[in-house]
């Protein structure tokens, strides 16, 4: 943002940027997901920047999160990233969310991120990944 887009497009157009508790807070749906080659696929990375604002790492005491106003709740980002996307995809009929007759998508992760400081959140890890009910992905460690 500050070496490729900011110097280009300038402040006033960067303020307009990536406005999602503004989206939110006027009742729009949030679907969140990566397919875009600068940012990682991870999404508990991007979980972390939507928290945080920032990047991880990136918060020590000189670091200035990005639009700190725009952050989102750790609830409202990993809405968006489950429930959001399925929605935007026609499927929060079938996944999205843990409920009886729904599809087994998802993931066990390492640590409760609600029971961590915010700034953990990009270190969480997936210890095991769930599609439709079979395991696909299981760490070295389970």
């Amino acid at each position: 943002m500050d070496e490729l887009t900011i110097p280009f497009i300038g402040p006033e157009r960067a303020a307009r940027q990536y406005v999602f508790r503004d989206i939110l807070a006027r009742g729009a749906r949030l679907a969140a997901g990566s397919d875009w080659s600068a940012s990682s696929a991870n999404p508990l990375r991007a979980i972390h920047v939507a928290v945080n604002r920032a990047l991880q790492g990136a918060m020590g005491p000189q670091a200035q999160p990005f639009l700190p106003g725009q952050r989102l709740d750790l609830g409202e980002a990993l809405a968006a990233y489950t429930l959001g996307s399925a929605y935007v995809n026609h499927l929060d009929h079938i996944t999205g969310t843990i409920e009886a007759a729904k599809l087994a998508d998802l993931v066990v992760l390492d640590r409760d991120p609600f029971g961590h400081p915010a700034t953990d959140i990009g270190s969480t890890r997936v210890l095991q990944t769930v599609v439709n009910g079979e395991t696909v992905f299981r760490a070295d460690i389970l």
